[in-house]
């Protein structure tokens, strides 16, 4: 089972934690944009991309044989921090629908580009499946 801790003292972060500790089988998931499963864009809408590229991170997680709540860390990059700004009542839907309340060690890092033309975000994830 994963835990989560804040240092005594500082503000409560909103949507992650400052530090998780996990035992178990570690599982990495390469960064995932908002294409399908046939690596097509259907949107160029910022909160659609993010809900496609965390729902390819729970598809990459089930084939490993984990689930959203053994994610330990995520790293975000994004190609407009202010779009991803604008946007932070669905981004936060969509997490929420599609990982739950689980909120790993996380950070967000605003990029120049991402390697596919259309992607306006990468998320990359680490998780670990508790032991039997």
């Amino acid at each position: 089972m994963n835990q989560t801790f804040n240092p005594s003292g500082w503000k409560r972060p909103t949507g992650y934690s400052n530090a998780v500790s996990a035992e178990g089988r570690m599982v990495f998931v390469a960064g995932q944009v908002g294409w399908n499963a046939d690596q097509q864009f259907e949107t160029d809408d910022f909160a659609s991309q993010v809900r496609q590229a965390l729902s390819n991170v729970v598809e990459a997680l089930a084939a490993a044989g984990a689930e959203p709540d053994h994610i330990v860390r995520m790293t975000w990059y994004v190609t407009d921090k202010k779009c991803y700004l604008a946007s932070l009542d669905r981004v936060g839907a969509a997490y929420r629908e599609l990982i739950g309340r689980c909120y790993p060690a996380m950070a967000l890092v605003e990029v120049s580009d991402l390697l596919e033309d259309r992607a306006l975000v990468e998320i990359e994830a680490t998780a670990v499946v508790p032991n039997a």
